[in-house]
């Protein structure tokens, strides 16, 4: 019941955001570069990066002039990583890749640079909420000449992210719903389209656990390439 009541939440503030947006607003659809982080620095192991992809609604609002604007999102977009050893067909061969879904909403302040009359450049930061809404785990391998492949449900605990470090419905297998960070992004406009370059980075711990600031392992890493349309 919570997860609906935040879903349809997000998504009836984002369709008013986007009906009073000025000139700018876009959908956009891109994908997703995604992996997540392996130690306490945040750093990952680039070969378990995991190919994704997203799609959604960008608002445009202008903030004083036209060189800066706030633009609010809402996202359906792909996260994760995946873990191979060995390649398929050998007698001991293992592949798992992890591909949690999430409804995001993005808030990033924007500044654009004009090129020409019709086009320019933009670059921005803020950040973002995620709520996971679904995905899957997938496993296949072989061990002494047996072929195995299964698939699960990703399974999310509703810990509400007021309560910090108290944590509920958590146990092995369980992830949070509830993902946080921040974003970067960078690209060029037309008069009707809109290329871009993103990255996200995760501040929430993935595994069910208390925060400490000196525990950064497993943590959403997300490299975006996106194009847009505009309304």
């Amino acid at each position: 019941m919570k997860l609906k009541i935040l879903t349809i939440s997000a998504v009836l503030l984002s369709a008013s955001l986007f009906s009073n947006a000025q000139s700018g607003a876009y959908i956009k659809a891109g994908v997703n570069l995604a992996n997540v982080s392996i130690n306490e620095d945040g750093g990952v192991n680039e070969s378990n990066q995991l190919t994704s992809f997203q799609v959604g609604v960008i608002g445009n609002f202008k903030l004083g002039t036209s060189l800066l604007t706030l633009q609010p999102g809402l996202l359906y977009t792909g996260k994760g990583a995946k873990v191979q050893s060995g390649t398929a067909g050998q007698a001991n061969y293992f592949k798992q890749t992890f591909n949690p879904r999430y409804l995001e909403v993005p808030v990033n302040l924007v500044a654009k640079l004009p090129l020409s009359k019709t086009s320019g450049f933009f670059i921005g930061a803020g950040p973002y909420l995620g709520i996971g809404i679904g995905g899957d785990v997938k496993t296949e391998g072989s061990v002494l000449g047996q072929a195995f492949n299964r698939e699960a449900d990703i399974k999310f605990s509703d810990d509400d992210p007021t309560t910090f470090n108290q944590e509920e419905g958590t146990g092995f297998g369980v992830i949070r719903r509830f993902d946080y960070g921040l974003n970067g992004t960078v690209g060029v406009e037309g008069k009707s389209f809109v290329l871009g370059v993103n990255y996200g980075l995760g501040l929430a711990k993935l595994q069910s656990g208390s925060n400490s600031g000196a525990d950064n392992d497993n943590k959403h890493r997300v490299l975006s390439f996106t194009l847009g349309f505009k309304f």
